[in-house]
């Protein structure tokens, strides 16, 4: 699943599914701390963000519920594949953060894991949970835009 961008990233894992059940609002990169187990697992692109969320307690901000898996060469010092693990922001981006996510309906979406300049990365997104007459038309839209291909594919 590994492959690069025209920017030098390295995106190891996407969040496909985030797109349909959420609006996003706001982007945000965030730094992640691993242990070594974990970021060579990474690197093997052993990596789940689809059903992760991020939270804060007490002025931080956690990604939960990404699973990791765990790596096979490492004996004792391996890692539990689901633990919370603490995401590196500015304090300015973390209050801005908070604030936006004690809106009403308002949380943070993990988009993306990658590599940037060796460093693993995640793209967090401020995002609002869609309701199901909106996953309805985009369904919809979508759907519309790949007849309309079709039919300009066809006649040209």
């Amino acid at each position: 699943m590994k492959h690069k961008t025209k920017t030098g990233l390295k995106i190891i894992s996407k969040n496909r599914k985030a797109a349909f059940n959420y609006f996003f609002k706001e982007f945000f990169e965030a730094g992640i701390v691993l242990k070594s187990s974990e970021i060579k697992s990474i690197r093997t692109g052993k990596v789940n963000i689809s059903d992760a969320y991020a939270y804060d307690h007490n002025g931080e901000i956690f990604l939960v519920n990404s699973h990791v898996s765990s790596y096979k060469e490492s004996s004792y010092n391996d890692h539990e594949p689901l633990r919370n693990r603490k995401l590196l922001l500015n304090k300015k981006e973390i209050n801005k953060l908070i604030g936006r996510i004690n809106r009403e309906g308002f949380t943070l979406i993990p988009t993306k894991l990658y590599f940037k300049k060796g460093k693993a990365k995640v793209e967090i997104a401020v995002a609002k949970g869609k309701k199901e007459y909106d996953k309805r038309h985009t369904k919809k839209t979508r759907d519309w835009n790949r007849e309309k291909a079709r039919f300009f594919r066809r006649s040209s």
